[in-house]
């Protein structure tokens, strides 16, 4: 197996290694030497394994460069980052999700090879893999593994109940992610069951992501913030950083991603509105998502305009920049709204409160924020 992944991205080329984010990049002329060794009988250059040596601690010196370096080709497509749902089960119930009524539906294996490797033709190198609960899925490992065997370099969002599992922790070892996200849902059993709605979900956490901090896993924790724990946030962030990981929050609760509103309910009274001015984003242009059905879209939330990208392969990647213009526009009661400019709340996501019915503070600065708490 490869050492290294070499890759275009977004006009640059990068040099990576596969369980960590940070990497090195290379101008083009390296890189086209460095394709033609991967081809050839030669060992990586030198100007390569000195760097790598001071920033892994990795000895390529010697080494062929068949072997040592999975180098990626360049494509006529420019989507360097996607987002895959390999389903929408889950063995949690929390009241939050986005999801809304979770079906445990997916597409067979030959289906979701063909999706992998379309996503790799179309030039993505970060992958995220999420659910539902992605490790639940019983072709999850395979999917899993064929994303890093084309050279992906690989996110997973997780709730970390299953990590604990042998099989599942040496694949994670043996072809390390560069992050692992798992979600933080309380400081005690008694909080955390309630809030997942599962008898047994804490202590199923605790033995996951022991297991995988205890194995060097690169683990990311967010600390997932409603009414039902925001009792114990500073109990939540205190386990947090006993971890001695990095942290973040999600507390800004949204409607559906079908645009029902009940996952509102459970807002934090005392966070929430920290979102930072929408400036625009890549959704559609350069990164896209894909659900457990083959359907693409430009992210997870704006799903108005799917296609399925099975059928309709690499070409009909061309449709998502337009889709993507055309769904950022200010519509409805937000056209010519004197505070665009200091919005936190993008427009698809602004969609989706309006059709949830949710309290106007709860995503439009025009309400103030005191009479907006939901």
């Amino acid at each position: 197996m490869y050492e290294l992944i070499v890759s275009p991205f977004l006009g640059d080329y990068l040099v990576l290694k596969p369980g960590d984010s940070k990497g090195l990049k290379v101008p083009e002329h390296r890189y086209l030497e460095l394709q033609q060794a991967a081809t050839s009988d030669v060992a990586v250059p030198e100007w390569l394994c000195r760097p790598v040596l001071r920033h892994w601690d990795l000895d390529l010196s010697g080494q062929n460069a068949s072997t040592a370096l999975l180098v990626r080709d360049t494509v006529p497509y420019g989507y360097g980052r996607a987002s895959y749902e390999v389903n929408m089960a889950c063995n949690w119930e929390c009241p939050h999700c986005y999801l809304g009524l979770k079906e445990d539906a997916g597409m067979e294996w030959a289906d979701r090879e063909r999706l992998l490797r379309l996503l790799r033709d179309a030039g993505v190198l970060w992958f995220q893999i999420t659910g539902g609960e992605p490790t639940i899925d019983r072709q999850f490992p395979a999917v899993y593994s064929l994303a890093y065997e084309l050279g992906m370099m690989i996110e997973v969002l997780t709730n970390g109940s299953r990590l604990h599992n042998p099989l599942l922790l040496s694949l994670l070892t043996e072809r390390r992610p560069y992050r692992l996200t798992l979600s933080l849902y309380g400081a005690t059993e008694e909080s955390y069951d309630q809030l997942t709605q599962r008898r047994g979900a804490w202590k199923a956490f605790r033995r996951g992501v022991d297991a995988a901090l205890e194995a060097g896993l690169p683990v990311e924790l967010s600390v997932i913030v409603t009414r039902d724990n925001e009792h114990e946030i500073d109990a939540m962030y205190d386990l947090a950083n006993s971890f001695g990981v990095r942290t973040r929050e999600y507390n800004n609760m949204t409607p559906t991603y079908f645009g029902s509103g009940e996952t509102l309910s459970v807002q934090a009274l005392t966070r929430g509105d920290e979102r930072g001015v929408f400036t625009g984003c890549d959704a559609g242009h350069t990164s896209l998502h894909v659900d457990p059905l083959g359907m693409a879209s430009i992210c997870k939330v704006a799903r108005d305009k799917q296609f399925p990208v099975l059928t309709e392969g690499l070409a009909g990647l061309s449709k998502l920049g337009g889709i993507a213009d055309q769904a950022l526009l200010r519509q409805g009661g937000c056209s010519g709204c004197q505070l665009s400019e200091q919005c936190s709340t993008c427009m698809p996501l602004a969609q989706r409160y309006r059709q949830a019915d949710a309290p106007l503070g709860s995503y439009c600065q025009h309400t103030p924020k005191e009479v907006t708490t939901p």
